[in-house]
């Protein structure tokens, strides 16, 4: 599905400058992002592409965010979740959903729809097309809910008391749960069989990818698990939905097969050239002396492991942990930055970009493209 090898010549289109833990697509990243992003919203008609997202987050996220309260003090993942919503929403729209919104735009109306159906576009998309980009990110919101379920079987006392964090999971399973069920009742509303078989495959291969980046986010992660399995699981919970959701807005507007797969290609290598760009942030922006922590399965451990092999990363381990048998993560920070670990994850960051450009620019010409064509940008500059 992914290349095994790539050059550090394929950086030449762009700039490139080189727990538990939630976040939202736009919560990190290169510091001209909110501008790019804010750009793009004006061209799909912001403020009202995602109203009657905004209105049922806001009254779900209300009545959640009373509960959530009892949560204060601990260190449940749900606390985090409800304040990127709040921070980020009050900002920009929702990343995902603009995407498919720009690609709509960007490929127009279709010589197979019919001009009485062009009548009912708005800003150049048509109806049916802003209802997916809102059930993407329903969907997508769900899940990250959902990943704010904390295994108590890890729980200790400095999380907080068993029974907050047991409330915790319960109001995390039951807030996703009815989000995913507003996604699944909009879906079938759009009326396209080819569309919910996409969405519904990409929320599949979502409950996968999460699956396996829980299980081989461990130290004893092996060299054998190396990239291409990383690109694979990361494109699986990070990629997919995107993905398939730009390829199900060409097929509502009754695009062809080959816009359609170009949708696709461009939603894929965005996903995953946002989730590189978000694993080297700690390793391109944390300074001396600051706080630091990041997953023992971002793209620079991976990377990192693969070049050092299984025998030498064990040693490394060892000598950046504690006398609490906990690791140092400043450490391993300097440990990991010492090879080239950071560099390839760099490079593929880069590829990635460059093959979403390449992607969107096969469409027409337009505002749209270009604002498409900022945001493969702006995930490869650090």
């Amino acid at each position: 599905m992914f290349p095994a090898t790539w050059s550090r010549l394929s950086c030449k289109a762009l700039s490139c400058q080189g727990q538990r833990a939630l976040s939202l697509f736009s919560s990190s990243g290169p510091s001209n992002w909110s501008k790019v992003v804010a750009d793009a919203e004006k061209i799909v008609g912001y403020p009202t592409s995602f109203m009657s997202l905004r209105c049922l987050l806001s009254d779900e996220l209300s009545n959640v965010a009373i509960h959530v309260k009892k949560l204060v003090g601990t260190q449940h993942p749900l606390l985090n979740t409800a304040r990127g919503f709040v921070y980020d929403s009050g900002n920009h729209l929702p990343t995902r959903g603009l995407v498919v919104l720009l690609l709509s735009k960007a490929a127009g109306p279709s010589h197979a729809a019919s001009d009485l159906l062009a009548q009912d576009m708005v800003s150049g998309i048509y109806p049916s097309q802003r209802n997916l980009a809102e059930i993407t990110e329903l969907i997508h919101t769900a899940f990250l809910v959902h990943r704010g379920i904390v295994d108590l079987k890890e729980w200790t006392v400095k999380d907080g008391p068993l029974k907050d964090m047991e409330f915790g999971n319960k109001m995390a399973v039951l807030s996703g749960d009815f989000l995913l069920a507003n996604a699944c009742t909009g879906l079938a509303q759009l009326n396209n069989t080819q569309v919910v078989e996409l969405i519904s495959s990409a929320i599949g291969d979502v409950v996968q990818g999460i699956y396996n980046e829980n299980y081989n986010n461990s130290e004893e992660s092996s060299p054998a698990d190396g990239v291409a399995v990383w690109e694979e699981h990361t494109f699986l919970s990070h990629g997919a939905l995107l993905a398939k959701s730009c390829q199900a807005a060409m097929e509502l507007a009754k695009h062809d097969k080959e816009s359609q797969r170009l949708a696709y290609k461009y939603g894929k290598h965005l996903s995953m050239g946002h989730k590189l760009n978000s694993d080297l942030q700690p390793f391109v922006k944390t300074s001396v002396g600051e706080p630091v922590s990041f997953s023992l399965n971002s793209a620079p451990l991976v990377f990192h492991r693969q070049i050092v092999g299984q025998e030498r990363w064990s040693q490394q381990l060892q000598q950046v942990k504690t006398r609490r048998d906990e690791l140092d993560y400043s450490k391993l920070l300097a440990t990991v930055k010492s090879e080239k670990g950071v560099s390839s994850a760099v490079d593929l960051c880069c590829y990635h970009g460059n093959k979403a450009l390449e992607a969107v620019q096969a469409f027409p010409s337009s505002e749209a493209r270009s604002a498409l064509e900022n945001i493969a940008s702006a995930i490869s500059k650090f």
